[in-house]
Formats: structure tokens, sequence, C-alpha cells
């Protein structure tokens, strides 16, 4: 759901910090399994009510894909008590507002009130969850909604379609082989009870995890929470499958052709192990060297100093399960596709013969610092961190020690790890061109 937050951004600014400050938070679980952690910050009027649910696009059937995003539409459609069309107005009209987003590993709804509506959020969330009105309408509504929303973004954008084709051929078992988004063939053959029996299995209380974050006091609200949130029932456990995908040995070759664009863009990507891991924390440091920024390697050698690229960069998909490393140039004037990737090359390949210098490590660990506290900056941004470390990491206090990590990554650390995961026979080469039929 895309919608303005523009009208208490102002305020949510003011409850965040100028250093890296200790994050304070209470967690506890209500008897139905839900998960929930408060953090009292009193320094602006507002408050943050938001549920993350661990459903993703990888919970889904091969042959129904597109579920979970379909879901983050559906469950504004309206409650028992909450009427179709209704949502919205309601946090409107109490000087609210709201979003929801889903990833392939969880989806998160959240509402920011003005501290005097806490209440009405978190009943509002109880009703999403507990009274959902799940019916041919929404779907039907919502349907058109994504097939749209496809259209926009993925279908009839320039490029729009680099990160299926990246994961279509990334992929063979595991479900990260398909888009959040998903098929729209899969949608338009799925029936109104395979809707309900996905909300049924996935949106359920011990599934989910509840945090407040901001101006609020503490007893009221876990009264509230226990009041609204207490007596829903406990929903069948959901066992999360395990998919193991064979390590790439020999580089992946593909074409796609998109009759959206002019210029030719070349796409590297490769498998990178779970976000969870020490391995991932490391790539992300070597990403932020290559391709963060004008000052990057890859941008000041290709860009900048030979002029050889419009746009060169890369970016790091950290999953749950499996992640991706993907970069990706557009060559300009006489330049190939293939000059592009051999300069990308020599750029890896230092990495993993030399150590970085002192100072790129120095520049390096005082960009995370910055990423850290900017990722802590408001209570909107807390609430998430909150959700996401709890129901993905298995650690909420990593909102506090996850840049302690990142400081203890060596050197020597950055070249093995470039060593393990960055050759040339461990990646999908991508060439994504332009359509032949649109040149004609």
């Amino acid at each position: 759901m895309k919608n303005s937050i523009m009208m208490l951004s102002a305020a949510l600014m003011l409850g965040g910090v100028a250093h890296a400050q200790k994050v304070a938070f209470e967690e506890y679980n209500l008897d139905n399994g839900m998960h929930v952690i408060l953090h009292n910050d009193p320094s602006a009027p507002v408050v943050i009510t938001s549920v993350m649910y661990h459903v993703g696009s990888k919970d889904e059937r091969p042959d129904r894909t597109g579920f979970a995003h379909f879901f983050e539409h559906l469950l504004f459609e309206g409650t028992q008590n909450i009427k179709r069309g209704e949502w919205m107005k309601i946090v409107t009209a109490n000087g609210g507002v709201n979003n929801a987003n889903t990833s392939d590993d969880r989806t998160y709804y959240y509402e920011v009130f003005p501290s005097n509506s806490l209440e009405l959020g978190l009943w509002m969330e109880s009703e999403r969850l507990m009274h959902p009105i799940i019916n041919k309408i929404g779907v039907e509504t919502q349907n058109e909604v994504v097939k749209e929303e496809k259209r926009t973004r993925y279908d009839n954008q320039p490029y729009g379609n680099i990160l299926p084709e990246v994961k279509k051929n990334m992929f063979k078992n595991h479900p990260y082989r398909w888009t959040t988004i998903g098929s729209m063939k899969d949608l338009d053959a799925a029936t109104l009870e395979e809707f309900q029996a996905f909300n049924k299995k996935f949106y359920t209380p011990n599934n989910a995890v509840l945090v407040v974050a901001g101006d609020f006091e503490k007893t009221k609200t876990k009264e509230w929470i226990q009041k609204y949130f207490g007596s829903i029932p406990k929903g069948e456990v959901v066992k999360k499958q395990t998919f193991t995908e064979e390590p790439i040995t020999q580089t992946i070759k593909a074409t796609y052709e998109d009759p959206n664009i002019q210029i030719p863009m070349i796409v590297a990507s490769y498998r990178t192990p779970s976000m969870k891991t020490r391995d991932a924390r490391v790539l992300d440091l070597i990403s932020s060297y290559l391709s963060d920024g004008k000052s990057s390697k890859l941008y000041k050698k290709i860009v900048d100093d030979k002029k050889m690229a419009l746009q060169i960069g890369a970016v790091g998909f950290s999953q749950e399960d499996y992640g991706m490393y993907i970069l990706y140039g557009l060559p300009m004037g006489q330049y190939t596709t293939n000059d592009i990737l051999k300069e990308m090359d020599e750029e890896i390949v230092k990495i993993q013969t030399d150590l970085i210098s002192e100072k790129d490590y120095e520049k390096l660990q005082n960009k995370f610092d910055n990423n850290f506290v900017n990722a802590n900056a408001s209570v909107e941004g807390i609430a998430e961190n909150l959700a996401s470390y709890y129901l993905l990491y298995g650690d909420v206090n990593l909102i506090n020690t996850e840049i302690d990590l990142y400081h203890s990554i060596t050197r020597e650390e950055i070249r093995e790890v470039a060593k393990k995961y960055l050759n040339p026979n461990q990646r999908l080469i991508l060439d994504y061109i332009p359509s032949k039929k649109a040149q004609n």
C-alpha cells in the first residue's frame, strides 16, 4: 500500500536520536503465542502500532504465487466491525497514517497515530487479525489493483523485469525463484476458499509480533493489548519448509529482451548466504566498498574516470534463507556490456587479492556507523527494526549490537569472503537487452 506519511514525519523525527543511543525495549508473550515488544519514547506525541507476520512469498505454492502480497492489499478491505472502504477514512479522520509492505519472508502492517489514539490503533490491528472479511468482492477488487501494480512496476517499467529474471535463474528449488508480486495467472485461478485457507494458516497471533513504539503509558497499553489481542485464538503452528539450493559451480548465462529499453544492461548476480550469517554482513561491507555512492570504487573508475558507463551499481538482497548480490551497468558510447563486466571483475579480483586500504576500511566503518544511527533515527524505523530482529533474526537486541558485528569484521575477512563468494563460476550473467521487436 502506497500512502503518504508526510503528516507526522516531522513529529516522528523529533523522536529520533543524533547519535547511536541504546534502544530500550520490553518484550513478552501473550498466552496465544503472540510476541509483544514495547519501546517507549515520549519525546514526540506519536505512537506506532505495528504487526509483522512471518509469511512472505516463499510460503506460497508454486502454482499460487503472489498470495502474501495480495493479502497486503486484501486485509485493508474491511472487517466485521470496519465496513468495506472505511479503514483509510478512520485512520485519516484521527490524524494518522498507515501502510504495509511484503517481502519474500514477512508481511508488515502499521499505523502512526497521535498518542491519544493508541487504543484505536490496537483495536484496528486486532480487527485485521481476528475479524477480516475475505469475500468475492474484496478479492476481485484487489485482483485488479494488483494487476495494475504489476503493469506499472514490472511490465511497463524500463528495466522492470530485472529482478524476476535474476530470481528465476538463481534459484531452482527455493520459492525465492518467483517475485513477491507473483503471477496474475495464479491469482486468477485461485478460489475464494484458497484465500480464506491462506489467511487461516498464516495470519495468527502465534505467527506474528506486535510492536508498540512511541509515546504511551505502559500499564494502560498492556491492558489494551490484553483486551484486544489476548482473546484471539492461537492458530496451528506453521511448519516452515526447508529448501536447499545446490552451489553454483558454473556460470549461468541468460538473456532477456525488454521492449521498454534502448540501452542494454549487464547484470552479474551472486548467490549469498542467509542475512543472519557473519559472511552476509561482510558482503554488506564489500557491496558498500564497491558501489555505494559516487566515491565508491566501481562508480569512480567506470563512470567518472573512464566514462564507460551511464550508470553502475550493486544491490544486496538480504533474506532469511539466501541472499543475492547483484551488480549492474549501462554502457555508454562505443563501450559494450562486456567491457563493463571486465572492469567490474578487475575490481573484485583486487579485493580478493589485496587488503583494502586502512583509509577505505575506516571510511566503511564510518559509513556503517552512520547507517546504523539513521536506521534508528525515527520511532517508525525503530518499530520495524524491532519486529524484524525478533521475527527474522531471533534476537531483538541486535537493534543495539549488530553494529558491533560490523566493527569486528577485519580487512582479512573482507578478502576471504570475496574469494569465497564472488567468483565467475558462481554467478549468473544476464544480458538484459532491448527487444528486437521493439527495434523493428
